[in-house]
């Protein structure tokens, strides 16, 4: 398998980008899900969220090289059997799937920051609280991140159907491109 994309196929970085963020995203929703369950004397009420944001964090930065990937390795051409509309829905679901992926590690940022500490990533650096003082700043990124992650994770699903539904129904390569077949 080639490193980069070809016209016809996804290449290993951009398939393991594709699935790494996959996992780390339904695992942060699960995790998250979990974690706001927690009781006050729980022994993962603080370590939870820790782990969380250190995740968000290093995602954030998966998902800027993802993005400088995709400029420096264009994605392959839409199948030929795939028409207009096909084409349109798959590049708006794309941007929608990569706008609410920025937007829910914003808001998380956002939530995490509002009290003007940074974010200790996993004891090994910290990422600053630049943007602090906005009125119920926490709240309001709070309602927004959870409103988009459950979004995402909904979107996604469909996504991976929409998957499905080309490799079994339609009998197109989309699901297996995505493989790097």
């Amino acid at each position: 398998m080639q490193w980069r994309n070809t016209s016809a196929r996804y290449g290993l970085v951009s398939v393991l980008l594709h699935w790494l963020v996959a996992l780390v995203v339904f695992g942060l929703f699960a995790l998250g899900y979990w974690m706001v369950g927690l009781s006050y004397y729980d022994p993962w009420r603080q370590s939870a969220p820790d782990l969380h944001k250190s995740i968000g964090i290093l995602l954030f930065a998966v998902m800027l090289l993802r993005l400088l990937w995709r400029l420096f390795s264009p994605a392959p051409a839409a199948l030929a059997s795939h028409g207009r509309l096909t084409r349109l829905a798959s590049r708006l679901g794309h941007g929608l799937l990569y706008l609410g992926l920025f937007g829910v590690m914003i808001s998380g940022y956002l939530i995490s920051t509002a009290d003007g500490r940074g974010i200790n990533v996993f004891g090994l650096f910290s990422v600053p609280a630049t943007l602090t003082g906005i009125p119920q700043q926490e709240d309001i990124a709070g309602a927004i991140h959870e409103y988009l992650a459950w979004g995402l994770v909904i979107f996604a699903g469909l996504h991976g159907l929409a998957a499905l539904k080309h490799h079994f129904i339609d009998r197109d390569s989309t699901l297996l491109r995505m493989f790097g077949r």
